[in-house]
């Protein structure tokens, strides 16, 4: 139901985003909140599945197609204010998207590539970054707020080069 809900609110986080345009900080405090608060309902989603073991097939499904709506969502709203180069974006959703149908793609070879630390670092960076980008900060958090997005971009490369890397190596054992 959370993974559900997540989905239904990303046109209002997409219309508040636009909306505040980085110049009305009622509407990028609103979309801050609203981006917080579905970024929490995410943990808390998996945390109470774990718990009472309520793992589906539609949330293992759900939840990660959530979260890339979401992630993909934020940063093109993020271009579309002009306050992230379009490249980041570029950068992010080619490896989010890419690494998601390869583990696909594994799995119906009958592989399965788990989600690595380095996957939820990088979750964590991408969550602090676009957070950073969303709230009315002052001009001089300008700089600080890249680096953390240079450094979510960073971990989020060198994640799915190591997917792949992880990947040639398994299949490397399996021939010998």
């Amino acid at each position: 139901m959370l993974t559900s809900l997540r989905i239904l609110f990303i046109p209002l986080f997409a219309f508040l985003v636009l909306r505040g345009d980085d110049e009305h900080l009622g509407w990028m405090w609103a979309a801050f909140g609203l981006f917080a608060a579905l970024m929490i309902t995410d943990k808390l989603d998996g945390d109470i599945a774990r718990a009472r073991n309520l793992v589906t097939d539609f949330g293992k499904i759900a939840d990660p197609i959530a979260d890339k709506a979401l992630m993909t969502t934020a940063l093109v709203c993020l271009n579309a204010i002009g306050v992230l180069p379009v490249w980041v974006t570029v950068v992010i959703v080619l490896r989010e998207f890419g690494i998601t149908l390869w583990r696909m793609w594994m799995l119906r070879r009958g592989k399965v590539m788990p989600a690595s630390k380095g996957g939820k670092l990088k979750t964590v960076l991408q969550t602090l970054a676009v957070g950073l980008y969303l709230c009315p900060l002052p001009e001089w958090m300008d700089t600080p707020t890249f680096i953390v997005m240079l450094a979510a971009v960073a971990v989020t490369v060198v994640t799915g080069v190591q997917y792949l890397w992880d990947a040639r190596v398994l299949e490397r054992r399996e021939r010998n």
